[in-house]
């Protein structure tokens, strides 16, 4: 985020209606080391037959952490669920009673840094808000921690450069949770592009939209950075690129209508836009916070492949020209936060790293300044 003092401001009432400036925790000590023996038993429990597997820490314990993240972390090979971070005491007894989350791995948002000091806690995830991304994700890799960071990486591309310094001057790694790339159906996208099953790509669509509730941060812009484009028309930027392998030269948008001037008084309900590839490819995208649509369709020299649904977390469904796509349903968050613990342990870059993060922060903020001028932006 750029650190104005309209933008402290913000944040901190932000913090302060979540109950963070309030939340009291027991204080948090360097001697408890992993090597050291636990003394009670939810601390026996979160590392007991963990010794090989890294722990991760969730910043922010909102719907996705919760309702997603967790449980994924409970599937996982390589990676645990060793910690939490939260603004809200309340969340607290019952996420150490679901997953055995000691006292020591508990953390506010005021003693984050304190992080550092606990070795059972290899990467944070970044679960907040868009505007506090590179906040967090700065203080993480200050504090010796790898990180993961929520889509998208940050609201603007300097916020995105000063993270990939910080992971870079820490010796970290940083990844983008963009559980996508280890999805079957859109692998095979991918693939049937990149083999040119169908021959050449020729045009590519693709929409995701979503109902929204009024008052959800989402649609404050300073904290989210946007409307829909920056929540679910990523998944359209991101698909574009990894099927097709390249990098739009160019766009133009046009914001759609508004049906509620008061909900969407500071960000877009909708808008449409038009990618210009290499090769004379043409992508068109379009998100919506009023409309339930997802769907990814490519049509290339002899023949067509999409999927509909596209991108949501389960029941995706794959066809081509040539009939049906059909792939195990698989938990994408596992297999993502996984790949993340092996790229640690093997020593070897992430599919999704910050770069890719900043690309499309960079395509984002294009979309934004077609779709605010009328004009042809070119990349």
């Amino acid at each position: 985020m750029k650190y104005h003092s309209s933008s402290k401001s913000t944040r901190r009432k932000f913090l302060y209606n979540l109950g963070l400036t309030t939340l009291s925790l027991p204080a948090l000590s360097s001697l408890y080391a992993c090597s050291g023996k636990p003394s009670g038993k939810k601390e026996q429990s979160v590392n007991d037959g963990k010794k090989d597997k890294l722990g991760i820490a969730l910043v922010g314990l909102g719907s996705y952490a919760g309702g997603q993240l967790a449980p994924a972390l409970q599937q996982t090979e390589h990676c645990y669920l060793a910690g939490i971070v939260t603004g809200t005491p309340s969340k607290i007894p019952e996420w150490q009673e679901k997953y055995s989350i000691p006292d020591k791995n508990i953390y506010s948002y005021e003693n984050f840094d304190s992080i550092r000091d606990n070795k059972d806690i290899d990467i944070v995830y970044v679960v907040l808000p868009n505007s506090m991304h590179a906040e967090y994700t700065i203080r993480a890799a200050q504090a010796g921690k790898h990180v993961i960071c929520e889509k998208p990486m940050a609201i603007t591309v300097e916020d995105c450069n000063r993270m990939i310094d910080a992971c870079n001057k820490a010796g970290k790694m940083l990844s983008i949770g963009y559980r996508l790339h280890f999805e079957p159906y859109n692998l095979e996208m991918v693939r049937l592009a990149q083999e040119k099953e169908f021959g050449a790509l020729k045009k590519m669509s693709s929409a995701f939209g979503i109902h929204t509730s009024p008052g959800i941060w989402r649609l404050n812009k300073e904290l989210a950075g946007g409307g829909p484009l920056m929540d679910v028309g990523i998944y359209c930027v991101q698909a574009f690129c990894y099927v097709s392998g390249m990098e739009p030269l160019a766009v133009t948008a046009k914001e759609g209508p508004k049906t509620d001037l008061e909900k969407f008084k500071e960000v877009e309900e909708s808008l449409t836009w038009q990618f210009e590839f290499p090769n004379s490819l043409v992508a068109e995208g379009m998100c919506s916070y009023s409309e339930s649509i997802c769907n990814l369709r490519a049509e290339a020299e002899q023949g067509w492949f999409q999927l509909e649904p596209a991108y949501y977390y389960g029941g995706l469904k794959g066809e081509t020209s040539k009939g049906k796509i059909n792939f195990p349903q698989v938990n994408q968050q596992a297999r993502q936060m996984d790949d993340f613990a092996l790229a640690i342990k093997n020593n070897r870059p992430s599919p999704v790293p910050g770069e890719m993060g900043r690309r499309d922060v960079k395509l984002l903020q294009a979309i934004y300044e077609a779709m605010q001028t009328g004009k042809r932006i070119t990349l």
